[in-house]
């Protein structure tokens, strides 16, 4: 993977900015967000009580990436009907899954870069 293989859904611009543009900080904070949804990803199920939670949290994180896709999915399936909420957390685990793919491309370019330096 990598730049070449993002989708768009997360913009590194905010990233970037939030960083300095450092990539040793930003690495560190897309690692974190990698780490992170392994963890966030098991409560995103109807049935467990802490979905609302989680989708929070994720809403939060992806945000401070630059993943305003998968922020605003999190945002509509954190207010979803109990009898919505199947859906709405198929919608956050697909855009989850998307924004780990270019969070996974864009650790790649970050690891090519700091290779020619």
């Amino acid at each position: 993977m990598s730049r070449r293989d993002l989708s768009g859904a997360v913009d590194f611009s905010v990233l970037d900015r939030m960083t300095g543009g450092d990539d040793a900080i930003s690495e560190e904070v897309l690692g974190l967000f990698a780490e992170q949804a392994a963890m966030w990803s098991a409560m995103l199920e109807p049935k467990t009580d802490g979905w609302r939670d989680a989708v929070h949290t994720i809403r939060g994180a992806a945000a401070g990436i630059g993943a305003g896709p998968l922020a605003e999915i999190c945002a509509q399936a954190e207010v979803a009907d109990q009898a919505l909420a199947a859906p709405a957390l198929e919608r956050v685990k697909t855009a989850l899954h998307i924004a780990l793919a270019d969070v996974a491309a864009w650790r790649h370019e970050l690891m090519l870069r700091s290779l020619r330096a």
